[in-house]
């Protein structure tokens, strides 16, 4: 599949190079964990990223832009990691985790919960969900937060926990959290990953030591049961899960031996796909590209720079080829498909401000030059 990037094209100026400023006190420090650029229901995208007071907010002002009000702030005071997830309802859910000193001895965790139920609108109060320890010395191990949310619109949160296990809290029908629940593991990374299946249930995959552990759930809103792990190596940064088929996923993450991107389905080879990607998770996401299913990935490269490749879904085998778009980011960046069905790429520049390129209309996967979003 053709890629290409009319920054690159053209030879202009990638987005670190800039020296134009976001509004003083609003650059954003990181992107939010999870798929930080999403499409509401009226056709309009925002993106979102951490701020040292919370999070900003940016909002396309109609379906398919090219136009964006922001950046919004949104305080939420003492928080160390945010995390974002989208329903099939297009609500957005946040899940942060927040470390409140108080006097001596061990700060004070807990979890915080807020949705937004329509684009460019306020936000949900934020909630205290509690942490699965009552003991401060064990509560502040708990880990970053992660969250999806099944067909039902029901929210999972997901932590490690102080042994480092697998936690998890859920809404039950009712829209009530339910108590926490043990789903076991051990030695598990902080960069685990879920995938919500269109028909029902999710899968959850979680890096450990020398291997990937995974849990399953067979049906909508229904119990976790782990499965057996798979003997894998992954690199520190993180894994990225896409629904490939009606209830299949397949997971890429990075090869500490050199050989780059992987993609892999459960019961199948570890597939190479080459890159030299830096720390963090790849991007993925589905598109329709001249006509054709295909599976659009992103990372950064050694240098920050962002590499684009695309190719045929679940049919990585066949090879695909890494392009370089041009931009240049130091965290991870988005991929979502606007009201017009184009590919977005999003970026959090070097000067704190939100970057969108998007697709044009070459063959292929042609990007235009990203453009700065004030």
């Amino acid at each position: 599949m053709r890629v290409r990037s009319g920054r690159a094209a053209r030879g202009r100026a990638p987005v670190a190079a800039t020296s134009e400023q976001v509004v003083s006190g609003h650059e954003a420090e990181a992107p939010v964990g999870g798929r930080w650029l999403t499409l509401g229901k009226d056709g309009r995208l925002t993106a979102y990223a951490r701020h040292r007071n919370g999070l900003l907010r940016w909002t396309e002002t109609r379906p398919g832009g090219p136009r964006w009000t922001g950046p919004d702030l949104i305080e939420v005071p003492d928080l160390t990691h945010l995390s974002v997830a989208q329903g099939a309802d297009s609500y957005v859910h946040f899940v942060g985790r927040r470390s409140v000193q108080k006097g001596d001895g061990p700060p004070v965790v807990d979890l915080v919960h807020a949705i937004q139920y329509q684009t460019g609108r306020p936000f949900s109060p934020w909630r205290s969900v509690g942490n699965p320890y009552k003991e401060k010395e064990r509560a502040v191990k708990v880990g970053p937060p992660v969250i999806a949310i099944s067909p039902s619109g029901a929210a999972h949160i997901f932590v490690r926990n102080a042994g480092g296990g697998i936690t998890m809290r859920r809404e039950d029908k009712n829209g009530k959290w339910v108590g926490w629940k043990d789903l076991k593991g051990s030695r598990a990374q902080e960069s685990m990953v879920v995938s919500a299946a269109g028909s029902g249930g999710m899968e959850l995959f979680v890096p450990g030591s020398g291997q990937a552990m995974r849990w399953i759930q067979a049906e909508e809103d229904g119990p976790f049961e782990q499965v057996q792990s798979i003997p894998v190596q992954i690199a520190p940064g993180g894994a990225a899960a896409l629904e490939t088929a009606p209830g299949r996923h397949t997971y890429y993450w990075t090869d500490p031996s050199g050989n780059g991107v992987v993609a892999h389905r459960p019961g199948t080879w570890v597939i190479p796909l080459g890159g030299t990607p830096a720390e963090g998770p790849v991007t993925v996401l589905r598109a329709m590209l001249d006509g054709y299913d295909c599976t659009v990935l992103a990372h950064r490269d050694l240098d920050g720079q962002v590499m684009l490749a695309a190719c045929g879904t679940e049919n990585e085998g066949a090879g695909l080829w890494w392009s370089p778009t041009g931009e240049r980011t130091a965290a991870t960046p988005a991929l979502a498909l606007d009201a017009h069905g184009r590919v977005v790429l999003g970026m959090i520049g070097a000067d704190g401000a939100l970057y969108i390129a998007r697709q044009n209309r070459e063959p292929g996967l042609a990007m235009a030059p990203a453009e700065r979003i004030h």
